[in-house]
């Protein structure tokens, strides 16, 4: 265990993350621990000093004082202090994490803040390697985000984005941590799909009352086309007449074994443009292991009708570091889903959440398929960086999660004029979205285009019985933060 002894306790968690990109997923306290991280700060003559001291070693940062709201001023002093933290831990460890001290899901923020005070896209690169030492190839790799974000990263103050989520998937992946279920009996379908459409039906009326069109629709889950097409077919067109405006739908077709010629034609008569068909790896024997029921000759199957349809948009997830696989597996399934060459790949790093059953297999029962070292990890990512990029594919967005494998990131990746706007508004934080269904979380922005933006969140119950009783309560809750009046900005 780690005790921390610090001037600034406000920012424990934070401070947290950072000690974590160095010794893990370890224990630490205010008040015990074998390990002693101790702070000092000190404000003089318009300079701020954090000082940082650990067996014998110690680490010292002084900068200007920031001066601005208080919300500016917090997080000025957050990243002081974190960076000094990290500059100690850099020191007493040898190592150097890929993404320096950042410890956010969005880095992308902090290259777009140094253009906007007036750098150029080069020039911001060089500053984050600088000041927040991340690795040069994890600057570059931002700039060319920026570079295939330019002129769709953001929406128009009158649009929102929708996200529907269906939580149903015929297994249970071992990795999952979200608001889904397998379907069984389908016994709950139905009453879901009704509970949806009045979510949806209340929420045309206060998209209209806020004055808000829809910009990109995108329905995930679970599994949408898990369910009946008939249900899937019902939800859909609900929401096309709620919200006509879309100049983009996405539909997580997601697993092979739920996809069929009708639901995929129903889905190409609705105008859907941009399909999943995700195989997460081509390697039959990691498929079994993580619990989906497919192979890797299903995504193909279904891969080639979704084309001989005439869908011209697909994406295709990857995981790397899944338990078992070696860089071998992976390289496999890369020269597969090359092969292919769908429109876009999104390549995932496996994060181990707390909830997921994998996380009971390996970190508390002990057992199950361990996963690849770090380097191993690292290695898989970089290999699909270089072969994508060369092959004309280009990132353009990128987020981070905490537990993931080597300390990584997930990167979407797509062919010039086949980036999905729903994913660079919501990753990027660019877009207000409005989200329908159990465990969906709507973001509403408030003043998006300056530095102090307020984002409030509305969250629907993750329990689908629950959700299903309490829809209205659920509308009220959105109604409550989009159509609230404006306040000073909040971290």
């Amino acid at each position: 265990m780690i005790r921390l002894i610090t001037d600034a306790p406000e920012f424990f968690s934070d401070l947290g993350d950072v000690l974590r990109l160095f010794y893990g997923d370890t224990q630490i306290s205010l008040t015990e621990g074998e390990t002693v991280f101790e702070h000092r700060f000190t404000e003089a003559d318009g300079r701020w000093t954090d000082r940082w001291s650990s067996d014998g070693r110690e680490s010292v940062l002084t900068r200007d004082a920031v001066s601005g709201t208080a919300l500016e001023i917090k997080r000025a002093r957050k990243r002081q202090v974190k960076q000094a933290l990290y500059d100690l831990l850099k020191a007493l460890t040898g190592m150097r994490p890929p993404w320096g001290s950042l410890t956010g899901i969005r880095p992308t923020r902090l290259l777009y803040e140094a253009m906007e005070d007036g750098m150029t896209r080069e020039q911001a690169v060089a500053h984050v390697t600088e000041v927040f030492d991340v690795a040069p190839d994890r600057a570059a790799l931002l700039g060319e985000i920026a570079k295939m974000q330019q002129g769709i990263r953001d929406a128009r103050d009158d649009q929102f984005d929708l996200y529907i989520g269906i939580p149903f998937c015929k297994t249970r992946c071992s990795y999952c941590s979200f608001s889904a279920g397998e379907i069984g009996n389908g016994k709950l379908v139905a009453p879901y799909v009704e509970a949806l459409l009045r979510e949806i039906e209340l929420c045309k009326a206060l998209m209209a009352e806020a004055g808000r069109s829809l910009r990109a629709g995108y329905m995930g889950g679970g599994t949408p086309t898990a369910i009946p097409c008939a249900d899937l077919e019902r939800i859909l067109s609900a929401a096309q007449a709620a919200f006509p405006t879309a100049a983009e739908w996405t539909v997580e077709a997601g697993r092979p074994d739920t996809i069929d010629a009708e639901k995929l034609g129903m889905l190409r008569d609705h105008n859907v443009g941009r399909i999943s068909v995700n195989p997460q790896t081509f390697n039959d024997e990691t498929l079994r292991r993580i619990g989906r029921a497919h192979t890797g000759e299903d995504t193909l199957r279904a891969y080639e009708l979704a084309r001989s349809l005439g869908f011209d948009d697909i994406n295709m997830d990857l995981i790397a570091a899944l338990p078992g696989e070696r860089v071998a597996d992976f390289a496999h399934t890369l020269d597969v889903v090359q092969s292919l060459a769908p429109e876009s790949v999104t390549v995932h790093s496996l994060a181990i959440k707390r909830s997921s059953r994998l996380h009971e297999q390996l970190a508390v029962a002990g057992n199950g398929y361990g996963q690849v070292e770090a380097e191993g990890a690292a290695e898989m990512i970089a290999m699909a960086r270089t072969r994508l990029m060369d092959g004309g594919w280009r990132p353009y967005y990128l987020y981070r999660q905490k537990y993931m494998a080597g300390n990584l990131e997930n990167v979407g990746y797509a062919k010039p004029g086949k980036a999905c706007l729903y994913n660079i508004g919501n990753m990027e934080e660019t877009a207000s979205v409005l989200a329908l269904g159990a465990g969906a979380i709507s973001k509403w922005l408030f003043d998006p285009n300056h530095r102090a933006l307020r984002i409030e969140r509305a969250p629907n119950v993750r329990n689908i019985e629950e959700y299903i009783n309490r829809v209205d309560e659920m509308v009220a809750r959105k109604r409550a933060v989009i159509l609230s009046a404006p306040a000073e900005a909040t971290d």
